[in-house]
């Protein structure tokens, strides 16, 4: 299978994967909960949404100022403007086809700034692996801001459908137990193992995302404080879109930061699993409503408005620089000329 087959291959299951998600809950409501969800649509507070919307233009922005750092010790210092919206050509790119964006984001400072796509696409490897440690940092602190309302959900929701569910402190146990036994196991027989190659290439993965996250120390204490500045200023604005968000409805308004560390969470999965999150994103930020008591109408609507306004920024914004681009790749052409 040739690359170009691959990525159209996974454009269809991706796009696919989130018509599922729609056709499968507007299969399951009725005329009732359909109206319902439409009302919460209508009456909810709109100045809200575009507060969203400029969180989620912010967060963009401050990602490209992050980037930007990445350059330096490649002597290299690309304009604020055209890094921004290569960032925003990313986004929109990765819409159409996963992970396409990141050697759009590339071709576009190659186009703008001349910078060549190998050196720029090494930023972007470090970015990324940063962003992973950044997540995994995440997905901690909202386990321990989330840790009983996760579990009471968790633990009720799979007791309505296994009628034999070990008890929590069972389950802890043998969590504990597995992890204890497979560090045993790595540690008997991990030189053993090396002699396989699909296990070395996947140490020599490891190895190379810790050594990837470790060259941002490098990058100089001001660069380096500033880069770990930006990062936390982004993912403060991805969750802060969530607790934005459940303003805009009456039912949500009162809801605290843990709900947007739910709605950040979910959400991301939702993200992963489905195209841009089409359809996957509104009913994981639902049913990370639902572990706070709200109902379906208003978790849907909320979902929707949340992705919605959040693709709105990036296909405005996105299209507008694509447009630029092309365009200075055509004056470009007739200079040489």
């Amino acid at each position: 299978m040739n690359k170009k087959t691959g990525n159209i291959l996974k454009f269809v299951v991706f796009l696919g994967i989130g018509i599922f998600f729609i056709y499968w809950f507007l299969l399951k409501l009725d005329a009732d909960e359909k109206a319902a969800i439409w009302q919460s649509f209508i009456s909810a507070r709109w100045g809200w949404v575009f507060v969203v919307m400029l969180s989620s233009l912010v967060a963009h922005f401050v990602r490209a100022l992050r980037w930007r750092l990445l350059f330096k010790p490649l002597n290299l210092s690309p304009s604020v403007g055209n890094t921004f919206g290569a960032v925003m050509v990313t986004y929109l790119a990765n819409l159409a086809f996963p992970r396409l964006g990141e050697v759009m984001r590339c071709a576009m400072l190659r186009t703008s700034e001349d910078i060549p796509i190998e050196k720029s696409l090494g930023t972007v490897v470090t970015e990324r692996l940063f962003d992973m440690l950044m997540f995994i940092v995440i997905v901690v602190l909202g386990f321990l801001f989330m840790f009983n309302g996760v579990k009471d959900f968790l633990y009720n929701t799979l007791s309505q459908k296994f009628s034999n569910l070990p008890t929590l402190s069972l389950i802890a146990a043998i969590a504990a137990v597995a992890l204890i036994l497979l560090f045993v196991l790595y540690k008997l027989f991990h030189k053993k193992l090396m002699k396989f190659s699909l296990y070395r290439k996947t140490v020599d993965l490891l190895k190379g995302c810790v050594d990837g996250v470790k060259s941002i120390l490098h990058l100089g204490p001001k660069s380096t404080f500033l880069f770990i500045a930006y990062s936390i200023i982004i993912y403060f604005l991805y969750i802060a879109g969530g607790w934005l968000i459940l303003k805009a409805f009456a039912d949500t308004a009162a809801l605290g930061f843990n709900t947007a560390f739910a709605i950040y969470l979910f959400g991301t999965v939702g993200m992963m699993i489905s195209q841009g999150g089409l359809g996957a994103y509104p009913v994981l930020v639902w049913q990370a409503l639902a572990i706070y008591g709200i109902g379906e109408s208003t978790g849907l609507a909320c979902g929707w408005l949340l992705w919605g306004s959040q693709q709105a920024i990036v296909i405005v914004v996105g299209l507008a620089f694509l447009i630029y681009f092309a365009l200075l790749k055509k004056k470009h052409q007739v200079q040489q000329q």
